[in-house]
């Protein structure tokens, strides 16, 4: 796991090691173990290296292999990558290092713009051509490795994190209307291409977009997901889709234990990460270290899940490690997980996970998470109202949106209020062919929009802050596929998740599996109050925020005057969303 950086030419002049040096400076969390830069003619490369995959300097970034005429920087980890080194060879390659990186490098060579569909992993990369000139850049299949890119007078920059390419300037720091609108309708998920600046852009998941030396680029989507049932599939039995489910997860875990450095887990005490925490037992791990992470209560809602975590670790015997965080530490940490995000993200998970990863990132280097359950296999409250739904799209913007179309107008300066983007968007995907029923068509559009643009974008950008790499089980590609094809009642009962709790029945005390369902708990960030509330009402009331004029200084005034009064249909917090944007921009110095 590693941050990578790079400026690409498309005139005459050289790209700029200066911005590229600039941009990877920014990524040292990401990488902390070791830098590299390469420079030649109109491209220039930037890596900072965190060791996970072959701890030698022969896998050091920007890796070049001067016989094949390839340059590569590479972020994330290949899961397989050995069996695809065997294949190589096969094939007359001769290797010089033992990671997965120049697996990556040769397999572009051999296998052209197909290769990533015989990647299990996540990941996202640069290569350049030596003797075309092309670039080629790819993305993982769930968007869990970022890629931003910024596009200027014949150059084009790209780098895993947002902060990053402003680093190098000559950014248009300027409000994406589109963007704010998503980030205010749509939960604040903001789809890619878009950010919310209008200078930068993000290469969708399951992408290779490959450059000439014009600059005329043209993407290939190199994988799809189509929610549909299998012919073959037919009259199976919950037993049976169990088995298969089983067998999909033991596989997707034990992937994702492939390292050169121990191996942990995050455990919440919730179902999906307990599962991941049992099948690694089973599978005979030992030693298995397991962390949890809890604060103080507020407003009446408890801040820690402990009892649930700490029953998992016990069952198990794993070498658990208890996180408290009081109010002052969470004070205090705000402002670096503001400043870790990549782009705004409004869930009050993004400090939960800043602080444990932080405390974490002291004994191991390598964590498996349990995101991703939830829309993968219908965890929500707002599936099972769609099961018979005759307006899909009305129907999922009642339980999804933060606030229609109208409200929009009645919280945003008329400057930034034109048409609903995030119905309409919402609608087109919603309406695309290749999912069967209502909550197919809901999960089909959380799991490829929903899902990269929030919880996998949360736990990327907080784990790395911290040279911590998170890896998601739940988000192997195998596994995904055989979840779309189960059909939603599977997935819809026993109160959401039925087929993987048959699965989880079979490993994990029933406590865990029949509690309420929770979350990474902050509740002083839902019921602001306090100092919480002054630095949201400071940084919306300061010159800044007056000169920008997003919001509508009568709707502010209503928030301040009683933030426990306007709760999303999600739960949360508008006063936190609209000041947790402002506090973004300006921790970014925009």
């Amino acid at each position: 796991m590693c941050g990578i950086a790079g400026e690409v030419r498309f005139d005459d002049g050289p790209a700029s090691a200066e911005a590229v040096a600039a941009m990877a400076e920014v990524q040292v969390p990401r990488g902390p173990d070791g830098s590299g830069l390469i420079a030649r003619g109109r491209v220039a490369f930037g890596h900072r290296r965190l060791k996970i995959i072959d701890l030698s300097d022969r896998a050091e970034q920007p890796m070049a292999d001067p016989a094949l005429g390839l340059t590569v920087v590479f972020n994330g980890c290949i899961y397989n990558y050995k069996e695809l080194k065997a294949e190589l060879e096969q094939l007359g390659y001769v290797f010089f290092s033992n990671g997965d990186t120049e697996v990556v490098l040769k397999a572009w060579h051999a296998w052209g713009r197909d290769f990533p569909n015989r990647l299990h992993g996540m990941f996202a990369f640069a290569i350049h051509e030596r003797e075309s000139g092309r670039v080629v850049l790819g993305r993982d299949r769930f968007g869990i490795k970022p890629l931003y890119l910024s596009a200027g007078a014949k150059r084009l920059r790209f780098a895993s994190s947002l902060p990053a390419i402003l680093a190098a300037g000559g950014v248009d720091t300027g409000i994406d209307p589109v963007a704010l609108h998503h980030y205010m309708s749509f939960h604040a998920v903001v789809p890619p291409p878009h950010t919310i600046l209008k200078g930068v852009r993000k290469l969708p998941p399951a992408t290779l977009r490959i450059y000439e030396t014009d600059g005329h680029c043209a993407d290939h989507v190199y994988w799809d997901l189509p929610f549909e049932r299998r012919a073959e599939d037919v009259g199976l039995s919950d037993g049976e889709w169990a088995d298969r489910l089983e067998a999909a997860l033991r596989l997707a875990v034990s992937r994702r234990m492939v390292a050169d450095v121990p191996v942990g887990v995050l455990l919440s005490g919730g179902v999906d990460s307990s599962l991941v925490v049992a099948l690694l037992h089973t599978e005979g791990q030992k030693g298995l270290k397991t962390f949890s992470i809890g604060f103080e209560d507020a407003g009446g809602e408890e801040g820690n899940e402990f009892r649930y975590s700490d029953m998992v670790a016990a069952h198990y015997g794993t070498d658990h490690k208890q996180i408290f965080v009081p109010q002052d530490d969470l004070m205090e940490a705000l402002p670096p997980t503001i400043a870790a995000m990549s782009e705004p993200m409004v869930s009050y998970d993004n400090v939960a996970f800043y602080l444990l990863s932080r405390e974490v990132s002291r004994h191991v280097k390598v964590v498996q998470s349990g995101q991703g359950a939830d829309e993968i296999f219908g965890g929500y409250h707002w599936y099972p109202p769609l099961a018979n739904s005759n307006d899909v799209v009305g129907d999922y913007a009642r339980v999804f949106f933060d606030r229609d179309h109208a409200r929009m107008a009645q919280h945003l300066s008329a400057d930034y209020v034109a048409e609903d983007y995030s119905r309409d968007f919402v609608a087109a995907h919603l309406g695309a062919p290749g999912a069967a029923t209502p909550v197919d068509r809901a999960l089909r559009l959380d799991s490829r929009i929903m899902l990269v643009d929030d919880p996998v974008k949360r736990v990327d950008n907080m784990t790395m802050a911290h040279g911590l790499e998170a890896r998601v089980p739940f988000l192997d590609h195998e596994l995904v596929e055989l979840a779309a094809s189960i059909p939603p009642e599977q997935k819809l009962r026993d109160e959401g998740k039925g087929i993987l709790k048959d699965v989880a029945r079979r490993l994990i005390p029933s406590e865990v599996i029949d509690r309420p369902k929770g979350y990474f708990p902050v509740p002083a960030l839902k019921y602001l109050d306090g100092p919480y509330l002054d630095m949201v009402r400071d940084a919306l009331t300061g010159s800044a925020a007056r000169g920008r004029g997003l919001f509508r200084k009568d709707y502010l005034e209503t928030l301040f005057a009683d933030p426990k009064a306007h709760i999303t249909p999600l739960r949360g917090s508008e006063l936190w969303q609209v000041g947790l944007l402002e506090l973004w921009l300006q921790s970014h110095g925009i």
